[in-house]
């Protein structure tokens, strides 16, 4: 069964987005921004840092996603929104391609169908809720528009190390006259770093030293 994200507090997904609207775009979305620039507190303030992250609004390290971006440009607003609710509640619209259409009886029996829980759970409730202050802001006139989220969203980092590079893979080695082609998986540490240059020069050296065609 599928656990899908909620809060406790449902209102403050509303009061979340309208203060991500208007607030300046920060380096992390942490739970000390929540508190203190989105103005929800305490453990809510928590569980919302949390929320933002499965929804795609933020990677793991907290970093504001595309889709975060877009929501802060009226113009992509309701795209943005539409892709939160795609990416949060993917499970739901694999069973459902029009989710945003059902009604609220139709919502919260798809909600337990996918989770799994009792017909009058408290989670279902505040699944639905959470799913219906977000679908406020949302338009999917454009239906084939789709936000990407780093593919590192999912993966949280493990405390102390930087956070880690998906995997590169390399092309097949090629060797003129021998049958044999050889394919190399690479996993790349970052270093925790904001200067640009060093990731330039780790790139740079990547390319020269291992994803050249060399047939030497």
């Amino acid at each position: 069964m599928a656990n899908l994200p909620y809060v406790t507090a449902p209102g403050n997904v509303t009061k979340a987005l309208n203060g991500i609207a208007e607030a300046a775009t920060p380096d992390r979305i942490s739970p000390d921004f929540v508190k203190e620039i989105l103005k929800i507190p305490s453990g809510s303030g928590n569980q919302m840092a949390a929320y933002l992250k499965k929804v795609g609004m933020a990677a793991a390290d907290g970093t504001p996603t595309a889709i975060y971006k877009k929501f802060r440009n009226p113009s992509t607003r309701g795209e943005a929104a539409a892709a939160m609710l795609r990416h949060g509640y993917a499970e739901l619209y694999r069973r459902n391609e029009y989710v945003h259409e059902l009604s609220e009886t139709k919502l919260k029996g798809l909600i337990i169908e996918v989770t799994g829980q009792e017909h009058d759970s408290s989670t279902v409730t505040y699944t639905a809720s959470c799913i219906k202050n977000i679908k406020a802001f949302a338009d999917f006139s454009n239906s084939d528009a789709e936000v990407s989220t780093p593919e590192t969203t999912d993966v949280e980092p493990t405390k102390g190390q930087a956070p880690s590079v998906n995997q590169i893979q390399l092309p097949p080695a090629q060797h003129e006259g021998v049958g044999l082609n050889l394919g190399y998986t690479i996993n790349l540490n970052l270093p925790a770093t904001s200067d640009i240059a060093v990731f330039n020069a780790i790139f740079k050296s990547l390319k020269e030293n291992l994803l050249s065609d060399s047939n030497e």
